[in-house]
């Protein structure tokens, strides 16, 4: 096990830049102090972050996003995201100078590693406020961007700022997919989770057409090797990202040790007269019938086991509610066992910090208020 006193950080890219200001160790940290004196929430919180990545400890304490149960803060050894970071440069080829935007916040993860790519691979970064339309006051043309889907979906108009951008914290719907093909920003959908630091795989949701053929299967960063399990769970090896291999709840179509397809999260499984169901593959049968937020789950019924329920984020509306109704009867894509016994409106979904639902506490609520 690596002790503070055997690490050593290395020295900041000497070509790094942050907001134009070129710095050494020194200077970003006073830059960063100056951050969290006078800067504002976003400035603050990357501020922070940058002195606890400067300190002589070797990890960082990151809290989870909690989309898959409570948040809880767990340690990340810098060598593992300084790991990351090159493994990111190189199968983006996002190499030295680099001109980066940060739009996500830097209390969690993804932020914190569009800083750590700068620092360590010498990228130019400009840091603007996270805010649901990141790009309203953006003028000039970035080589990369981070965003979460909402992001994504806001800056439709303005994508031609970004040359090649990753979109992560959840998954991108069908809708939105259909909306950037054409695109002429290369735009990734991408797999990983605190634990793996960032992310581990990507997928191009907008590709050339020659290259649309295995464009569902996500693709492992370098040196990442993928199985699976007897639940056909994802197990993922990235001793350079943890020194634990890594068992997921992710159940995945494993086409190689390198390409896999995401199927949905083990713990949503819904076996309904003896046929598992996976709630994620329904949704995105379901998306383009849906303009509101929706999740498929199941409630306990003695005939079938589990039957299936849509929940959907808005108030009740009885022509709504007929007309989707119809529509997913004449929805020749769902089988008889996925179309939803029961559907259900909530006016509001109960979520994280940065906007993924948590679908447990959201049917405990609707159970609550409505069954």
């Amino acid at each position: 096990m690596q002790t503070d006193s055997e690490f050593s950080l290395p020295e900041i890219h000497q070509s790094f830049s942050i907001n134009k200001n070129s710095l050494d160790k020194e200077g970003l940290r006073y830059f960063a102090y100056n951050f969290v004196k006078d800067g504002e929430v976003y400035e603050q919180d990357a501020g922070n972050f940058l002195l606890d990545w400067l300190n002589e400890k070797d990890h960082i304490i990151v809290q989870t996003s909690g989309s898959t149960g409570k948040p809880k803060k767990i340690k990340v050894f810098k060598k593992h995201m300084i790991n990351s970071a090159r493994a990111t440069g190189k199968f983006f080829k996002a190499e030295e100078g680099t001109t980066a935007l940060l739009c996500l916040p830097a209390n969690y993860i993804a932020g914190k590693m569009m800083l750590i790519r700068a620092m360590v691979l010498g990228w130019k970064i400009d840091l603007v406020p996270p805010k649901t339309i990141p790009l309203d006051t953006v003028y000039k043309q970035y080589d990369f961007c981070a965003m979460v889907p909402l992001q994504l979906d806001n800056s439709l108009n303005r994508l031609h700022l970004i040359k090649k951008l990753i979109v992560g914290g959840g998954p991108v719907s069908e809708n939105l997919k259909e909306l950037v093909q054409g695109i002429k920003t290369k735009i990734f959908e991408t797999y990983g989770m605190t634990e793996t630091v960032s992310h581990i795989a990507a997928r191009r949701i907008n590709p050339k057409k020659k290259d649309k053929k295995d464009a569902n299967f996500f693709k492992a960063l370098p040196n990442i090797t993928l199985n699976i399990d007897n639940r056909n769970c994802l197990v993922i090896k990235a001793p350079q990202l943890n020194e634990e291999t890594i068992i997921t709840n992710d159940v995945v179509e494993l086409k190689t040790y390198k390409k896999f397809l995401w199927k949905g999260r083990h713990d949503n499984v819904i076996n309904s007269g003896g046929v598992k169901l996976y709630p994620e593959e329904i949704e995105t049968k379901l998306q383009l019938l849906i303009g509101h937020r929706f999740f498929i789950t199941s409630v306990p019924d003695d005939a079938l086991g589990d039957k299936v329920i849509l929940l959907i984020e808005r108030d009740y509306d009885k022509i709504a509610y007929l007309t989707l109704r119809e529509g997913i009867q004449n929805l020749n894509t769902l089988n008889k066992y996925e179309i939803p016994k029961e559907i259900h409106f909530l006016p509001q979904f109960i979520g994280t910090e940065n906007g993924k639902v948590q679908r447990k506490q959201t049917v405990e609520l609707a159970l609550n208020s409505k069954f």
